[in-house]
């Protein structure tokens, strides 16, 4: 990470990007068994800690009063929530770096998750070699967004639109399992197969299945932790802690696996890795409610929170299904939102109720409401398949949706 932000708002958005690519690399380093990936983790930690102390000293800083301290409270509840998401994202690595033991079949099934980790060479003579990140729009075009570079044995996890890929670079890479073929394709690289699982259905294939889901839970539940901070709605907080719920319940169904499948096990003590990775996970679902319990009990929220959000990496967007537009009928499948927009659905507001991680066989109504993640940049088309204009707004300067129809 190069010198810390400055002021409050752009240290939060860098903490968020930091911890969200923590986990991400994290989880990735497990995938890949990559040691030298997990330790990159570590060292992130150190920059986030840096971040973490100079945002609380300016929160002591700024409470000069009464009211001041309500307000400076929010921010330092959302502070110690994105501090234990990074936390979280180190005990995954250590999974790796301690050798703690990942059975195979977890491998496999990670590559059938919500959002999966890939890598892929810089090859001479591809479409990506000698050419800006920021001019191959890959979040839009694959649904796949760079997390980190590796040049040889250096690291860059501090990836922006104006780093220049040259053949040999290494691109580890996070998002829609989609968008694999489209990247392989732009990249000049073989076909890729994903690991499979062999046999047959065990207790440890169970453990490991309840696993995966809990890891597509728990990012589920951030993402909607961040937009009921954003949107101020105690309905996606709510959400929050229905799904804190599941996993709670989920880890102890886990523990009860792995302790059947060790009875199966000559050397039990691989199986250790599985328990660590439930702890993580369950810890991520954890600080995710903390945040939410600012919108949940009504709570005074610093509108720098909401700035800071929408400066991240990632932002968080709600947008409308207009009657008469492509989205309207069709099912979330045939939008392909994921590869086409890079935005990620976290949930569907329909009739006063909220209906996260929805599948892709849902067809969408008119007045239907996405609730969003993914590049600002991908923002407009989205809101064009949903038949909208994004329209800056000339008093506030922030983007408006106005009506595809509607006079421009």
């Amino acid at each position: 990470m190069e010198e810390r932000p400055r002021n409050l708002k752009a240290m939060l958005a860098a903490a968020k990007d930091a911890s969200e690519l923590m986990v991400d690399l994290a989880y990735a380093s497990l995938y890949f068994g990559d040691h030298d990936m997990a330790e990159e983790v570590t060292g992130l930690e150190e920059d986030l800690s840096g971040l973490v102390h100079d945002m609380r000293a300016i929160c002591v800083v700024a409470a000069r009063s009464p009211r001041d301290a309500d307000a400076m409270a929010s921010v330092l509840q959302v502070i110690g929530a994105i501090e234990r998401m990074g936390n979280a994202a180190v005990d995954i690595s250590r999974i790796v770096t301690r050798r703690l033991g990942i059975p195979r079949a977890l491998v496999a099934d990670l590559s059938a998750a919500e959002e999966v980790s890939h890598r892929v060479a810089v090859r001479e003579g591809s479409h990506i070699a000698h050419r800006p990140l920021s001019a191959l729009e890959l979040p839009t075009r694959a649904g796949m967004r760079v997390v980190a570079i590796r040049r040889g044995r250096s690291w860059n996890t501090d990836v922006d639109g104006d780093e220049v890929l040259v053949p040999g670079d290494v691109l580890f890479l996070q998002g829609a399992r989609e968008g694999i073929a489209v990247l392989r394709s732009l990249t000049n690289a073989p076909e890729w197969e994903p690991p499979q699982p062999e046999g047959t259905v065990t207790e440890l294939d169970r453990a490991i299945d309840i696993l995966v889901e809990m890891k597509n839970i728990s990012e589920v539940a951030v993402g909607l932790a961040y937009s009921a901070l954003v949107l101020r709605d105690r309905g996606l907080a709510t959400e929050v802690n229905h799904l804190e719920d599941r996993l709670d319940q989920m880890r102890e169904r886990l523990e009860s696996w792995v302790l059947r499948a060790a009875a199966d096990h000559p050397d039990p003590s691989p199986l250790r890795g599985l328990l660590h990775l439930s702890r993580a996970a369950e810890e991520i679902g954890d600080a995710a409610q903390q945040m939410v319990w600012l919108i949940e009990k009504g709570e005074e929220v610093h509108p720098v929170l909401a700035l800071a959000l929408g400066d991240a990496d990632e932002v968080v967007v709600r947008v409308p299904v207009a009657p008469g537009s492509a989205a309207d009928g069709a099912s979330l499948g045939a939008l392909r939102l994921e590869t086409e927009t890079g935005f990620f659905v976290l949930a569907i507001r329909r009739g006063g109720r909220y209906f996260y991680r929805p599948r892709p066989d849902v067809v969408l109504r008119p007045e239907d409401e996405l609730i969003a993640t993914g590049p600002d940049e991908g923002h407009t088309l989205l809101a064009e398949r949903c038949g909208f204009r994004l329209v800056e707004d000339d008093e506030t300067g922030e983007d408006e949706l106005v009506p595809s129809g509607a006079p421009a």
